[in-house]
């Protein structure tokens, strides 16, 4: 059998092994078949019937170095292509998760051709030829997209992070100008020295949540250092906390089981800061915020509950992506003070770097609810740095 007309008639075995590949990606942690096979499957029959199209040698020899000629076969690869590498930035794929799943994708589509075959005709060579042509070009198409949504948004991050550091530093150069001069004036004075020591914690914040973002991109994760830790015992602290940096706000607080583990205490109060501040930003200002803290056999389950209008479907797997949620113009939020949008994302890696995960659901009638899961005794993370230590440490 040709291996176009073999690809068409074998695509479900083919995307099986596609989503058992995809399934052992980091990123692709609890997602159900639809979202693992994502656009593989108009990715295989496009790649089949660009196989089965006549082209010139001439084409032929464009395509191979990049240039294919357009048409309805090549159009509808390249759109396959397109849809699926935004679909999988956006599920936190990195560059090399994505390129993976096209060699994954090509070297099951040969093994299974080769086993379902024992005659070898003098139409294979070509078939490879072309085939391995349409997978580059779906993979170049793939590459080219992903990185231009990258920087994109990479662009769109940087000036609000700009925008976002001036208030502060023009807080603090308005009051250092004006302070010399209120000598004879001690309350003055000391409103002044209150907004430069305010704006210097605003820009603290944001330039902490950079680093973080940084490091995490860099390196194997999140720097933690687990240490034996009552989640009870914090989590109290920061409902306080809370409770008198917003009175107006109804938050409780429920604690079942043992809240006892190995945790890094700075890193989790960070993760629950941050779901905290989500929830006052972004919840109903009438329904309580609640956060739930149960021991369970293995992990500790923390949980917080907000009501409020619900994050959109479209939305959901973008939540915990900071570069794509602050390039969409869709839904617009302003950011805390000493924000910058890296709340949800910072938890997430926390998360990570425990060896648990995140997960979040959202609807009018139940609520937008986030729960972290974290082990009490957290696995070392084995994904290589692109930094050695010792440079990360620096950062």
């Amino acid at each position: 059998m040709r291996l176009a007309d073999f690809i068409l008639a074998n695509v479900e075995p083919i995307l099986a092994e596609w989503e058992v590949f995809a399934r052992s990606i980091d990123s692709c942690e609890a997602l159900d078949q639809l979202t693992l096979r994502d656009h593989a499957g108009q990715i295989l029959q496009a790649t089949a019937r660009n196989m089965k199209s006549a082209q010139s040698p001439e084409e032929r020899a464009q395509k191979s170095k990049g240039q294919p000629q357009p048409g309805q076969d090549s159009d509808a690869l390249d759109g396959a292509s397109d849809m699926h590498a935004l679909d999988r930035l956006n599920l936190g794929f990195d560059m090399l998760e994505v390129m993976s799943e096209y060699r994954a994708l090509r070297a099951s589509v040969l093994r299974l051709w080769h086993e379902s075959t024992r005659d070898i005709s003098h139409t294979d060579v070509e078939d490879l030829t072309r085939f391995n042509e349409s997978i580059d070009q779906s993979l170049a198409q793939a590459v080219a997209s992903y990185t231009r949504r990258v920087d994109q948004a990479r662009d769109m991050f940087l000036a609000i992070l700009s925008h976002d550091l001036r208030n502060p530093l023009s807080a603090i150069s308005m009051s250092a100008y004006v302070l010399p001069r209120l000598v004879n004036n001690q309350t003055e004075t000391v409103e002044c020295s209150l907004r430069i020591a305010r704006s210097v914690l605003v820009m603290e914040r944001m330039i902490s949540d950079l680093l973080d973002y940084t490091r995490t991109r860099l390196g194997a994760g999140m720097p933690v250092t687990p240490a034996p830790v009552d989640l009870a015992e914090l989590a109290r602290g920061l409902i306080e906390e809370y409770r008198s940096a917003y009175p107006d706000r109804n938050i409780h607080s429920t604690f079942s089981g043992d809240l006892r583990g190995q945790f890094d205490a700075d890193r989790v109060r960070q993760a629950i800061s941050n779901l905290l501040g989500n929830a006052v930003q972004h919840g109903a200002v009438d329904v309580p915020i609640s956060l739930q803290l149960k021991g369970e056999e293995s992990h500790v389950a923390i949980s917080i509950h907000n009501g409020g209008t619900p994050i959109p479907p479209g939305e959901l797997p973008n939540i915990f992506n900071p570069l794509v949620r602050g390039s969409s113009a869709v839904n617009p939020k302003a950011n805390r003070p000493g924000s910058i949008g890296m709340g949800l994302y910072i938890a997430r890696e926390v998360a990570k770097s425990h060896g648990g995960h995140i997960h979040v659901t959202s609807t009018a009638e139940e609520g937008t609810r986030f729960t972290i899961r974290l082990p009490r005794k957290p696995a070392p993370g084995t994904r290589p740095p692109i930094l050695d230590a010792g440079q990360i440490r620096k950062m």
